[in-house]
């Protein structure tokens, strides 16, 4: 790598630093500064902090990875996400920004489950808390492994043997710049980065494969046609049912991601969700069909300029590499960057307000006060992170296996449960319980007895947030109905 790349991505890193000690200054003496920026963040901000946090590396490694092996059919996982994206800013972003202020101005996910059901206050908030923490950590880890990916193919060289993998030391520095301006500042310093980092992912995705494909020495001149697997520009090629289904049921995991959904809560008004939608999908569109040509694109290219990519997901890096001048190509990496820490930054955030809010403070110290409840949220960022640090270790693990795995596992859990409760004031705890429970427990007997896809869409496994959701929806539906009458708060009018 050269000067001018090392120059752009310095240049990101402060930039990123510099963000998270301005939020410092402005929102992190009380719990709802630091875990929601005082539910103040305009539309844009909170838009295209939810698509960045949603798209992480995988937009930019594991998606253009999957189309690199295996074609356009892969493009089905993200069809199924826009749909799915864009129904969770119809049925929940109005209704979670409302309700979650209406029922104790709660501040994460299981403190508002809690005061929606306060018959099963605790049991919510403990088991919620706990899928939160597990699946992030999962979740974390894929990001991390993303980091890793990143510095073994492009850093190494600045480092020089110091007596650790390359791998691990990207995983290591990657983790160290998150933690320091998400432990600095807080929801406000995540989203105002999110808001940065998706600005510079959108203009790298949309940049390289038109580069590839009619940039000088690209495989333009540009004919896809260099592409010697048959069926490889085909929707449908090697399709069956259940890849099929596997793949655009991707979308339902959008309503029980709490990463996601919490953006929802901290947006001004609920008058503003729709500009903040609007907002958000145009550059969820733009982002996937960027992501969706680097792996058609950079296939097409491999394969007339007679490039080997050992790896698939690393296909953005191999490309940024080069075709680009070096200034150029540290922007490129910067915005990989982006993706894999906007997510992790969001991720650890969430997690360590659920650790605080949902355990430390119902369990140890109820009547903490805001300061303590912020330092100790702060030391919560750092254990999660150390946590999906051990899990990344292992250089073979692929991002897009592991964000499958815990996108599927927030879906089952906690999808059903979030739209029902915001929509059916018949539900009742015992049901909100029961969904909960049952739909992290299918994913995980699932992925346990390897009836899942590891990349669905591809295999013949059936992704497992189709049983987890469809199993969770009916356990809340049916104890609901077997314990109605129940002391439950309803809905709003």
């Amino acid at each position: 790598m050269q000067t001018g790349t090392y120059i752009s991505l310095a240049l990101y890193f402060v930039l990123m630093i510099a963000i998270g000690l301005w939020a410092w200054k402005r929102s992190t003496d009380t719990s709802e500064g630091y875990l929601l920026a005082g539910r103040n963040l305009p539309p844009a901000v909170a838009a295209l902090s939810a698509g960045a946090s949603d798209m992480s590396g995988w937009l930019l490694l594991g998606l253009p990875g999957a189309l690199y092996a295996s074609g356009l059919v892969e493009a089905w996982i993200g069809i199924g996400l826009f749909v799915g994206a864009l129904a969770n800013w119809f049925v929940v972003a109005p209704r979670l920004r409302a309700q979650t202020e209406s029922y104790g101005n709660a501040l994460t996910i299981p403190e508002f489950l809690a005061n929606r059901f306060p018959d099963k206050a605790v049991a919510l908030r403990v088991i919620s808390a706990l899928i939160v923490v597990v699946f992030f950590a999962v979740y974390t880890a894929a990001g991390l492994v993303g980091g890793g990916k990143l510095f073994e193919t492009s850093f190494a060289s600045l480092f020089g043997d110091i007596g650790m993998s390359d791998y691990m030391l990207g995983i290591w520095i990657t983790a160290l710049v998150v933690l320091a301006y998400t432990m600095v500042g807080g929801f406000l310093a995540v989203s105002l980065t999110d808001f940065v980092q998706g600005l510079i992912m959108v203009v790298a995705l949309a940049v390289m494969p038109l580069v590839v494909m009619f940039g000088e020495g690209g495989s333009a001149g540009g004919s896809l046609t260099d592409v010697p697997v048959d069926g490889f520009l085909s929707l449908t090629n090697g399709l069956t049912l259940i890849g099929f289904i596997s793949a655009v049921t991707w979308g339902l995991g959008y309503f029980g991601q709490p990463h996601i959904i919490v953006r929802f809560m901290a947006i001004d008004t609920v008058a503003k969700v729709r500009p903040a939608r609007n907002i958000g999908m145009t550059w969820m569109g733009v982002a996937l069909l960027g992501s969706i040509g680097i792996g058609i694109a950079g296939r097409a290219y491999a394969e007339r300029n007679g490039i080997v990519v050992e790896d698939p997901e690393t296909i953005f890096i191999v490309l940024a590499n080069l075709l680009f001048h070096p200034l150029i190509t540290g922007f490129l990496l910067a915005a990989l960057l982006a993706a894999i820490m906007s997510t992790i930054s969001s991720q650890l955030l969430v997690a360590s307000s659920s650790l605080t809010e949902d355990f430390y403070k119902l369990f140890f110290r109820r009547h903490a006060s805001e300061r303590e409840s912020v330092n100790v949220g702060r030391i919560c960022v750092a254990l999660v992170a150390i946590a999906a640090i051990i899990i990344a270790s292992d250089p073979d693990s692929q991002v897009l296996g592991l964000v499958s795995n815990a996108w599927a596992g927030f879906g089952a859990a906690f999808g059903p449960l979030i739209i029902l409760s915001l929509t059916w004031d018949r539900m009742t705890g015992a049901g909100a319980v029961a969904g909960l429970v049952t739909g992290a427990a299918v994913v995980i007997a699932w992925i346990a007895l390897g009836w899942n896809a590891a990349l669905p869409g591809m295999d013949q496994g059936l992704y497992e947030i189709v049983p987890g959701f469809i199993a969770a929806w009916l356990a809340i539906f049916l104890v609901s109905k077997a314990t109605a009458g129940s002391s439950d708060r309803p809905l709003p009018a």
